[in-house]
Formats: C-alpha cells, structure tokens, sequence
C-alpha cells in the first residue's frame, strides 16, 4: 500500500508530467500535471510554491497544445499563488500573444524585464509588441495600455540572490547522456533519409530524453511532424528549438510551415519575415511567403474555416 500512494504522489506524478513533456506527448503532461494538483490539495494545500509550479507546467503543456485559454488560466493561478513568477508571465504573455492580446501581452513581457532585465524572449516580445500595437492604436498607443505593475524591491532583491545558486544547481547533461543523445539524433536522422519519419520521431524523442538542450533534435524532430501532419507538434517542437537558440532557421521555417498548414496566415507571415531579416537570401523563405501574401487576400474574403489559435517564440541548427 504504501509503495502504491508513493507512485501516486504529486511528486512522482510531476516528474511524470516532465518526462512527457520533454518527448513532446503534451496531452500526456496536462493529464500528469492535473493529477498532481489534485494529489498537492489532498496532501499539503499550503504548498503555495510548489502548486504554482504545477499550475505553471501545466499552462507550458497547455501553450505547446495551442489551448491559450487554459494555459491564461493556469497562468492566473499560479501568479495569484506566488505573484511575479517569471515563467508564469512570460507564458501567459506568450497566450496572449496568440490571441491577439497584444496589451495584455506587453504588460506582462515589461513586467518579466522588471525582474529580470536580460531575459531575451521578454525584450523580442516587447518589441513584436509594441510594433503591433503602433500599428493597431497609432502614436498614442501607450495611452490605451494596462497599467504595468511595479515589482517590489524586495522581490527583485530575492530574485538576484537565488540567480547564482540556481546556476550552480543547474544539472549540465553528463558526458555519456550527451555521447547516447548524439548516436540516437544520428540514428533519427538515417531515417528521414529513408522516409520512415514516424521511427525517426521517435529517436528524436529519445535523443531529447537523454539532453532536451539541443536545438536540432526539435527541428528534425518538427521536420518528421510536418511529414506526418502533426501541424501543432511541429510548432511546439520549434518553440523549444527557438526557446534554445533564439534565431534558429530551421526552426523558424519549419514553423512557418506548420503554421501555413494550420492557416494561421498572421504567424506564418511573421516568422518568414523574421527569418528573412537574418538570411535575405533564403529563397525558400522568399518564395512561401509570396505564395502566402498572394492567398492572404482569398482567405480574408472566404468565410474563415474551423480553426486553430497560435503560438510563437524563436531560434536554430541541424
């Protein structure tokens, strides 16, 4: 009995929830984070800190599955059970985004560089940001924003002290895991030579199993979820690759695909600009997004089809 409410603890089930998470099944982590919040309630409800980290992880698995509502609403959670929690912010930002939300997304983006001022994703974010919202609300767009909360001293204060510790904790991937990581990539990619991208998905899941920090195992990874149809995957996949390294070609175009695919115009447009501005001469880039801006104008006169909602971030590798 006990070995059993051991395996059902909301730990055990959150380190699940990760597991799932870092291969990519975000239905699979939703679920596992789901049971772990209500294991956490069971157990010790006065655990504030680590309920927002579930709340947290399940509005990332949420984003990755392009539900922005839920992911907003486990967002709000979480910040009303630690306020100023970075990862909240810059995720409820990122559903925001999606949704058009740009106010409510450049609040939060200048509320995370107010704890952090080298935080990359916040300053490209204010920036997307505030050119969407010159253009939507003109010269006086500021005039129309939320107010921008002011971080306590005390919270940056604590914030810069646990910096340095959390790096010297951060767990570098050890030598074999790398070695093991780097065979199962290799293998993966063998296969999209021979167009098994199903087999070749999953080695890029192993690969990222053993070290989730190298971006080219999400591309090639989104690569076999293009060829397979799984649109939405493809672009989580290159959120992580973009969230590794922020001017990632492949992963910027590999999205653009999904995102064509998904007929989500807006976001295939933005991330073929994007990587236009780093490689002018990608004239693969150049020719998708004049086929894009050539259809644009059918769909807008069309009545829309079912659809889907968006996502973004950025990077890089193969």
């Amino acid at each position: 009995m006990s070995q059993k409410t051991k395996a059902r603890s909301w730990n055990e089930l959150k380190q699940a929830g990760n597991q799932f998470f870092k291969a990519g099944q975000y239905g699979e982590a939703t679920r596992f984070y789901s049971l772990a919040i209500v294991e956490l309630h069971k157990s010790n409800p006065k655990n504030v800190e680590d309920l927002s980290i579930l709340h947290s992880n399940r509005a990332a698995s949420y984003l990755k599955e392009g539900n922005c509502s839920e992911c907003s609403k486990d967002c709000n959670i979480s910040l009303e059970l630690v306020p100023f929690n970075v990862k909240s912010l810059l995720r409820r930002a990122a559903a925001s985004e999606a949704q058009e939300r740009y106010r409510q997304a450049y609040v939060d983006y200048k509320t995370v560089l107010q704890l952090d001022a080298n935080i990359v994703a916040a300053h490209d974010g204010a920036n997307r940001m505030t050119k969407a919202l010159t253009e939507a609300d003109g010269p006086a767009w500021r005039e129309k924003l939320p107010t921008i909360p002011t971080v306590p001293l005390a919270v940056r204060e604590k914030l810069s002290r646990a910096a340095p510790a959390a790096a010297a904790a951060g767990g570098d991937v050890s030598a074999e895991d790398a070695r093991r990581a780097g065979a199962l990539k290799e293998e993966g990619n063998a296969l999209v030579k021979k167009g098994q991208h199903a087999a070749a998905a999953d080695k890029y899941t192993q690969s990222i199993l053993c070290h989730d920090k190298e971006p080219a195992a999400f591309t090639n990874r989104a690569l076999c979820y293009l060829a397979l149809g799984r649109y939405r995957d493809a672009v989580g996949d290159c959120d992580a690759a973009l969230a590794l390294d922020g001017v990632n070609i492949k992963a910027l175009y590999r999205r653009a695909q999904a995102y064509k695919e998904l007929q989500n115009t807006t976001a295939c447009i933005r991330d073929l600009k994007e990587l236009l501005e780093v490689e002018p001469g990608n004239s693969a880039a150049v020719k998708m997004l004049q086929e894009v801006q050539r259809e644009a104008p059918k769909q807008q006169t069309a009545p829309p089809p079912p659809q889907e909602k968006k996502k973004r971030t950025r990077n890089r590798k193969k």
